[in-house]
């Protein structure tokens, strides 16, 4: 990253082909900030499934090739344009694709050796990044850098789901399909709301016993055990009253479905599959009393409900390391993608002063 005359340059990240790996750019000017832009200089990145998806073109014809990437982030703020009002030079923000109060502002666009470099209103895969206003929040007090970066995707949208889409917790069994960040995150959130009972379905027996370890009741392995007649053993026959699919696979949600409640059991997604893949359900599941439904971003509004999250995680933040603990620099980002495509890494982490 360099300076001068006040023009910024940046090393980033960038999808030029699908199914290819990214290309590093070096020093790539950073374009003069429109109304409702930021500037934000990032600590930390983090890669999620939808980054996959979009490198593989699982989402369908990409028509902005090529383009920087990456939605949750952690940074400070270099520099404010017209019109910002809510947060100012010198923050330190969290960076997530989760709308929120303040501008709401197109992409810039990136130039570099006659090349256009597209971008969303939220990137991260770059040292420095220009950012729409409302894709920003203050870092919750208390929270580091790299505790903060979560905030940007992988808490909201686990912690919302449980937070402001289940009720009377207390008495209620819960199943969680797939523990990546977000299902860690749906876990620990599992556990502030005190549900009766916890079950985690996954095949990585690795993440199943830090499930365990985190204060799942139960775990099953769909590899190892038929997982309906295990949840009918668990619930007596019952089924579970909530099954949250973190693993965004037609297979997973179906098979979540399958095991909730007939008469009033809540299947609730997070992740969609493929580009062009249905999930199939029998009507008649549906006239029972079963419920479906799809979660953006855990239903949360920035602004108000990551203050909220911070705190009822205050004392479960020590376990943030459970899934930030492998750190890669922006070089070595493609690494850190085979390894989260592997299953062996919950959520790599872009630690930008490693380069």
């Amino acid at each position: 990253m360099k300076k001068k005359n006040k023009i910024y340059y940046t090393d980033a990240a960038v999808l030029v082909k699908t199914k290819k790996k990214l290309s590093i750019y070096k020093n790539i000017e950073i374009p003069k900030l429109k109304r409702g832009q930021v500037l934000v200089k990032l600590s930390y990145s983090g890669v999620c499934h939808s980054q996959l998806m979009e490198i593989e073109g699982l989402r369908g014809k990409d028509k902005y090739l090529p383009h920087l990437l990456g939605h949750e982030g952690s940074g400070k703020v270099l520099e404010i344009g017209k019109g910002v009002k809510k947060i100012k030079k010198n923050d330190f923000v969290v960076l997530g694709w989760i709308k929120g109060t303040g501008l709401n502002v197109s992409g810039a666009k990136y130039y570099y050796k006659g090349k256009t470099i597209n971008s969303g209103p939220v990137t991260t895969f770059s040292s420095l990044t220009v950012v729409s206003e409302n894709r920003l929040v203050k870092i919750p007090k208390n929270y580091s850098l790299k505790e903060a970066v979560l905030f940007g995707c992988a808490i909201p949208t686990g912690a919302g789901m449980i937070f402001k889409e289940t009720k009377d917790s207390n008495k209620k069994i819960i199943s969680i399909t797939g523990l990546g960040g977000v299902g860690v995150m749906t876990l620990l959130a599992a556990k502030v709301m005190k549900f009766k009972k916890i079950i985690v379905i996954d095949t990585n027996e690795k993440k199943l016993k830090i499930a365990k370890k985190l204060g799942a009741n139960f775990i099953v392995n769909p590899d190892k055990s038929d997982v309906v007649k295990k949840i009918n053993y668990i619930t007596n026959n019952k089924g579970v009253d909530y099954g949250i699919d973190c693993a965004g696979k037609t297979r997973t949600i179906e098979l979540t479905f399958s095991i909730i409640n007939k008469f009033n059991g809540s299947c609730i997604f997070c992740s969609h599959p493929n580009f062009g893949k249905k999930i199939k359900i029998d009507p008649f599941e549906l006239i029972s009393g079963k419920k479906i439904q799809g979660s953006w971003g855990g239903s949360i509004k920035p602004d108000i409900d990551i203050k909220v999250i911070a705190k009822k995680f205050q004392k479960f933040k020590k376990h943030f390391q459970t899934i930030t603990a492998k750190e890669y620099s922006l070089n070595n980002i493609n690494k850190a993608i085979n390894d989260l495509k592997q299953g062996n890494v919950m959520r790599p982490i872009i630690a930008f002063d490693k380069d």
